[in-house]
């Protein structure tokens, strides 16, 4: 690859938002529910993670995931008597302007493998690893 090539495909990977990649909206639960529901709309939904919200905001304010729900079991949490924030992990919530670059370094950085993306009127959608890997692998 040329160095001018080279350039190029850096400028288009920065370019690209997580607008360009992110899909629609997960299955949600709300911050106050019962940690045993997670795992149940995660069968339920075919998903790995679900995504928090705030009930009145709208906004996301965690994810919930597998991981999440075993560790709980294995700290001695009894799922239906904790609350779906007690077993949550806080979540930065990406913007649809927010470049694959940065939402890479942030999934990197902090070992993530969905980031919410959120607007004024909340949850938007999410971006997950894999698309953006496969975003950077064809920029």
């Amino acid at each position: 690859m040329t160095s001018a090539s080279a350039q190029q495909s850096s400028s288009r990977s920065q370019a690209a938002t997580v607008a360009d990649v992110m899909r629609p909206l997960m299955t949600t639960v709300g911050q106050h529910d019962h940690a045993a529901a997670a795992p149940y709309l995660m069968k339920h939904a075919g998903a790995t993670a679900l995504m928090v919200v705030n009930a009145q905001t709208g906004q996301p304010v965690g994810i919930v995931t597998e991981a999440d729900v075993a560790h709980a079991i294995a700290d001695g949490k009894d799922l239906n008597e904790a609350w779906v924030d007690a077993v949550m992990t806080t979540r930065p919530a990406v913007t649809t302007a927010t470049s694959i670059r940065h939402a890479a370094r942030i999934m990197t950085t902090r070992h993530l493998r969905h980031l919410p993306v959120a607007g004024d009127a909340g949850l938007l959608g999410v971006v997950d690893l894999i698309d953006v890997c496969r975003a950077l692998i064809n920029a």
